[in-house]
């Protein structure tokens, strides 16, 4: 059964940072590409970014771009997503996602609020 968990949310103040993890299982983490999205309050779901399964290819989107670098650890089935320079419009919920055998898989979220 595949399991994406994600952790490490909170409330920062703006310029303030924070670190999200996801943790997977039940499939060959290995062999798949991860992504982190985001939605936020009355918006739609947008993606934040994405990494190949080797962790050699990392995407970002242009709104979050020089402010986070994704992530990952194979050995412990885990992706990360370090977010600087925190601003205001980056509170949402960041999910976790994988797309698998043609399935998609989204973890429960976890909300980052940034406000001082």
């Amino acid at each position: 059964q595949v399991q994406l968990v994600e952790s490490g949310g909170g409330l920062v103040q703006p310029g303030g940072s924070l670190r999200l993890s996801c943790a997977a299982r039940g499939f060959i983490f290995s062999r798949y590409a991860m992504t982190w999205y985001r939605q936020a309050p009355g918006k739609e779901r947008e993606l934040v970014a994405g990494i190949s399964s080797t962790g050699g290819l990392t995407n970002y989107s242009d709104s979050m771009k020089g402010r986070c670098t994704i992530s990952r650890d194979n050995a412990k089935n885990t992706i990360y997503l370090q977010m600087n320079s925190l601003k205001p419009e980056d509170t949402a919920v960041y999910y976790c996602y994988a797309r698998i055998s043609r399935y998609d898989y989204w973890g429960q979220g976890t909300q980052v609020t940034v406000s001082s």
